[in-house]
């Protein structure tokens, strides 16, 4: 995992295509700040993220599983970022950043069906559902469920005639 500290933070890109530094928002959100909407901002930005929104998922998770309460915001984001990871246009996760990223993963996976027990809201419910799914390498379900609301989902059933009536 990168160091918060490490002076490389200053040169990777984030969802703009330019550099972001994302460590000081992590900090931010470390001391329990408010960050979420500087970080949807800089580590996504129409379908691209970059190294800094790569760099930014361990700890995410890390902070994430300090907070005492954890809403949609942790699972939407690293969701995003897991899936736009796989655009042909964005880069590839480097090297340095491989063990640290699938670690994170596997921690979001544990900390998410931990927090699906408990949630009670509709998009967080989603949001840790995209997250398992992702974190267990089912990236097309996981971009199904993270890039889908509710309203897309009854379209979908509302394609099979008798939903109604088997299923209400």
């Amino acid at each position: 995992m990168l160091s918060l500290d490490d002076p490389k933070w200053r040169g990777l890109n984030g969802g703009y295509k330019t550099p972001y530094d994302a460590s000081v928002a992590l900090k931010r959100l470390g001391r329990g700040e408010d960050v979420w909407d500087e970080l949807w901002e800089e580590l996504h930005h129409q379908g691209d993220v970059g190294e800094a929104s790569y760099a930014a998922v361990p700890h995410l998770v890390r902070i994430g599983k300090t907070l005492p309460h954890r809403d949609w915001n942790l699972y939407a984001l690293v969701s995003c970022i897991e899936v736009e990871r796989h655009r042909k246009t964005n880069p590839p996760l480097p090297d340095w950043l491989s063990a640290a990223y699938t670690d994170a993963m596997g921690e979001l996976l544990e900390i998410g069906l931990a927090d699906l027990k408990v949630a009670n809201e509709q998009f967080t419910i989603w949001s840790i559902l995209a997250a398992i799914a992702l974190a267990k390498g089912e990236l097309k379900l996981g971009a199904f469920l993270s890039m889908s609301d509710e309203a897309e989902v009854e379209g979908i059933l509302e394609e099979f005639a008798d939903w109604p009536a088997l299923y209400e």
